[in-house]
């Protein structure tokens, strides 16, 4: 019997991580010591928000995007919590409010300023008082406007409408007691319909979070779990945690049936908690070890097997913490599918990595980049509270674009100039030297592009080059091996893309000639 291996063709197969250069790191930033198994950092478009420390109480520094290199030792704080600051998230809706919790029982709404902090802000604009003990994990709602969860060390997890204007907030609209242990964390499906959380007990839970009923509850002994993620629309769950021997472990769940998980694998024999983050627009999951130098990544498929393993970022420095940048502000034009910003306390850096899809072509590319959620809720806090649900809002990362409308968008405009007739026996021939080329149908030449045109091409080309990162540059060669192959494949593309100018210079001199035969047979033109 003969074995034959099984190739899985991928676009994302060559995907690489990119660190950011000294200069474009953030350095001297004072990262909190605490032993919270929590990101403490949030990023969005604008902000990076990280947990750090303070006597006297909790804080967390808000340092603007592009403030890169060494950040001030005086630098203002957000503070105002009189215990430790444990988690921060930003408004998925608003990228100028943030929320904080704390050990002092407390949830922390502000308001950030759009020009720089000048002295520590301490004016919150709400604060939520509900748990009788310290709260370790707040969660915005994917799709609702003003609607936001908490749960604390008092075993509940509450539902928090900031409709109200009221400042001091202290009943929640709904408050779920199912759990009878510390939640270690939260995450909603794609339209918020559904809670999945993870406690110390070691059971998965979906819950209802209107209603507050458990729909599945997790009960094999086998796994764990200590973090849970849902798959996009792929009605699975994702835990990590430990198996029976104490490994480090995945498992994927079927959302309808927690009985037994659909397969799991056992990754290294570590002690730090893993963070999965789930890239429903790629299908990819990265998985990233708290105090571990490398972050692991695999594709997502509805078919066994589920789990893909692509490879690993390697890194000489450990992370105590994590923060991603939302899709919407990543850096499409060199090909950055996800950004993580590591927090290296060893060093009191925070390091942005980027994920980069090696591409050659200079254009946008559509297939790496669907339609993602954008900034505009799909539904306010009182139509969720009474049983809507609808699925985000999505937009297009193409420059300039608008978000997406449930009706179809016209296809974009083309600039279309009259040309002088061509003889069809040469249409025909340019039309299969382009089909030869991969280009698709043949349409005729246009004229010359207006000259606003080719200058606007000109700033495009210059701005391929964006914060220190070459986007053509494929990841280096490891061995002989890789080196040798790469030589082969540049000769190749050498080899083709002579032979393309050839056939371009004959059809050039083609057109020529039949120029100049209608010329002399019609002397008007």
């Amino acid at each position: 019997m003969s074995w034959h291996p099984q190739y899985r063709s991928s676009k994302f197969r060559h995907v690489f991580g990119k660190p950011a250069s000294k200069e474009n790191c953030y350095d001297s930033v004072p990262i909190t010591h605490s032993v919270q198994d929590n990101h403490f950092c949030a990023v969005n478009p604008h902000f990076i928000a990280v947990v750090t420390e303070c006597t006297g109480g909790g804080a967390f520094l808000v340092i603007p995007l592009h403030q890169t290199g060494k950040l001030d030792p005086h630098y203002p704080k957000v503070c105002g919590h009189r215990g430790n600051v444990l988690d921060v998230k930003w408004n998925p809706f608003n990228d100028f409010e943030i929320a904080s919790c704390s050990e002092d029982a407390t949830i922390k709404l502000w308001d950030i300023p759009k020009q720089l902090l000048t002295k520590n802000l301490t004016a919150f604009r709400k604060e939520l008082v509900g748990h009788a003990r310290k709260v370790g994990l707040v969660e915005w709602h994917p799709t609702a406007a003003n609607i936001l969860f908490s749960s604390g060390y008092d075993y509940k997890v509450m539902v928090w409408n900031l409709d109200s204007k009221e400042t001091v907030i202290m009943s929640p609209v709904k408050t779920i007691n199912c759990h009878q242990d510390v939640i270690l964390s939260m995450s909603f499906n794609t339209n918020g319909s559904l809670l999945a959380t993870a406690c110390k007990d070691r059971k998965i839970r979906v819950l209802d979070p209107r209603a507050g009923t458990v729909l599945q509850e997790a009960n094999y002994k086998g796994h764990r779990a200590s973090k849970v993620l849902f798959l996009g629309n792929l009605k699975k769950l994702l835990s990590t945690g430990t198996s029976r021997w104490n490994n480090r472990q995945m498992a994927l769940w079927d959302q309808d049936d927690l009985s037994v998980p659909v397969t799991e694998v056992d990754l290294d024999g570590s002690s730090g908690v893993l963070f999965p983050f789930y890239d429903a627009d790629t299908s990819m999951l990265y998985v990233v070890g708290k105090g571990d130098r490398n972050i692991h990544y695999y594709e997502i498929s509805a078919n066994k097997p589920h789990l893909n393993y692509l490879t690993e970022y390697h890194s000489y420095n450990p992370q105590k913490g994590i923060g991603v940048m939302p899709k919407r502000g990543l850096d499409v034009s060199s090909c950055e599918i996800f950004r993580f910003y590591k927090l290296i306390t060893t060093k009191s850096l925070i390091e942005p990595v980027s994920m980069i899809v090696p591409r050659r072509s200079e254009s946008y590319q559509e297939d790496i980049y669907p339609p993602t959620a954008s900034a505009q809720p799909s539904l306010t806090a009182q139509e969720w509270l009474s049983g809507m649900n609808k699925e985000p809002v999505l937009m297009s990362l193409r420059p300039g674009a608008e978000p997406l409308s449930p009706q179809p968008l016209p296809s974009e405009r083309t600039l279309s100039v009259p040309t002088a007739p061509i003889s069809p026996h040469l249409l025909n021939q340019t039309g299969r030297l382009l089909a030869e080329d991969g280009r698709g149908p043949f349409s005729p030449p246009e004229e010359k592009a207006p000259r606003w045109a080719a200058e606007h091409r000109l700033e495009e080309k210059k701005t391929w080059l964006t914060d220190g990162f070459d986007i053509f540059e494929c990841p280096p060669p490891k061995t002989e091996n890789e080196l040798l192959q790469m030589f082969y494949r540049q000769q190749d593309e050498i080899r083709r893309l002579r032979e393309l100018v050839t056939q371009r210079e004959v059809q050039a001199k083609q057109l020529e000639l039949e120029i100049r035969n209608l010329r002399m047979s019609s002397p008007r033109l």
